[in-house]
């Protein structure tokens, strides 16, 4: 099976943004619609670890494109995604304070759906893969290649512990862990580790993670794992 791209489009101009957005997933694309910038924000926020391009209306209410691409261009995960700009016709201004932003790309107003698309399909065949996995939960973003843990764009400074216990919960996020799990997890051929050793090392993450901590529930009697009711998927 052929993944789908996923593209974040923002679009102030309703019909046309529909239009472009119906024809784009007849050809097999996911779509993310947004009609003004704090729109666009919201959908940055709970599915970054999803979009693979994001094509920008400047002009749009609220948080204009420009400033919609500096927040990509400073995202741990969105960071390297093409983005192609939408400008009025004749705007080179525009267009040119668009590419010192980190755009990839522009397109004149109007455009032809097949003109759109063409541009998009060029910006990701140049796309080089991905090199880090992510994995978001609520605010948090998981690095399993870079060992990161980042809470609404900032780093998290984490003990190797900490870490391991986060990426534990992360990669099975409906499955709650006895303290004996967590133990013959984190402790290796470490025989000097105790049951509070768990409670500690939970709380220190708790902790670090400030807003976010009630990311790890205690399920009573069980042990710990996410919070399922603040799961993503």
């Amino acid at each position: 099976m052929i993944l789908k791209h996923t593209i974040l489009l923002v679009e102030d101009e309703v019909e046309p943004a529909e239009m472009l957005a119906n024809y784009l997933e007849m050809d097999d694309y996911n779509v993310l619609l947004a009609h003004d910038g704090r729109k666009a924000l919201d959908l940055i926020d709970k599915h970054a670890s999803d979009i693979h391009i994001a094509v920008l209306d400047i002009m749009v209410p609220y948080v204009n494109g420009k400033e919609i691409c500096s927040v990509i261009r400073k995202h741990p995960v969105l960071g390297d995604i093409p983005v192609i700009f939408l400008t009025a016709k004749d705007k080179e201004k525009d267009e040119i304070e668009g590419l010192e932003l980190g755009a990839d790309d522009y397109i004149s107003k109007p455009a032809s759906l097949k003109l759109v698309k063409a541009h998009i399909e060029s910006l990701l065949r140049r796309q080089q893969p991905q090199t880090s996995k992510w994995i978001h939960h609520g605010d948090l973003l998981l690095d399993t290649n870079g060992k990161d843990l980042y809470h609404k764009d900032q780093r998290i400074d984490l003990t190797s512990t900490e870490y391991s216990l986060i990426e534990l919960f992360f990669q099975n996020p409906k499955r709650v862990y006895s303290r004996q799990e967590i133990l013959e997890h984190i402790g290796g051929d470490d025989k000097f580790v105790f049951d509070r050793t768990v409670d500690v090392h939970i709380k220190n993450l708790r902790l670090k993670l400030g807003d976010a901590a009630d990311m790890i529930k205690t399920y009573r009697g069980i042990g710990y794992g996410l919070n399922r009711d603040l799961l993503t998927v």
